[in-house]
């Protein structure tokens, strides 16, 4: 897994640094240029689990969730998942390595039903960023500092996302959804993007 410069850069609708895995769980947005949100979540699999995939020292079975390729027969869990077609435009795993899965000028399937400030399919206009994690653990601080960093890139690539419009699953599927979860430290990232409460 690559890591993220400390001065991360978008060329091109992707994360310099950033390992590339093209995963078939995206499509065109209707605007490509109507990005107004960044959603954090968190994921883990097997849940609470962070260990490496067992067959691939490089890879991840998040990885074989997003490439459509989670074996079911790997982990009691899978067999309830292995057939859903989602994916995210990033992940920031524990050690602070990034992985990219979608361009960002694609649109992810991250989000779900939800809604942010009256607009509705979050998907339309977002970009999803999954942190390596539960809610049931901290993050890290190499998790943080790739996340801060990978913000601020796409806050300078793309002039229609602000400081102010970044939120967890939890806000944009309320009742539905936990993730980032409890242990998120949003006013650790407020703090180090500038941004308001």
């Amino acid at each position: 897994m690559a890591d993220v410069p400390s001065t991360a850069r978008v060329l091109e609708h992707r994360l310099c640094g950033a390992a590339y895995r093209a995963s078939p769980n995206c499509d065109e947005r209707a605007s490509p240029q109507d990005l107004a949100l960044i959603v954090i979540h968190n994921i883990s699999l097997p849940p609470d689990s962070f260990d490496a995939h067992p067959d691939a020292p490089d890879g991840s079975y998040i990885d074989d969730l997003f490439l459509n390729r989670l074996d079911p027969a790997a982990h009691p869990y899978f067999a309830g998942i292995a057939e859903l077609r989602v994916s995210a435009h990033l992940c920031i795993f524990r050690d602070g390595s990034i992985r990219q899965y979608v361009p960002f000028d694609r649109r992810a399937w991250h989000a779900g039903a939800s809604e942010w400030r009256g607009r509705t399919r979050c998907n339309d206009f977002s970009i999803g960023i999954e942190l390596e994690g539960s809610d049931f653990r901290p993050f890290t601080d190499a998790q943080y500092a790739g996340l801060i960093e990978t913000i601020k890139a796409l806050l300078a690539a793309y002039p229609t996302l602000t400081r102010d419009a970044i939120a967890g699953h939890s806000d944009i599927a309320p009742g539905r959804k936990t993730d980032p979860g409890p242990h998120f430290d949003w006013p650790r990232l407020r703090t180090a993007l500038g941004a308001s409460a």
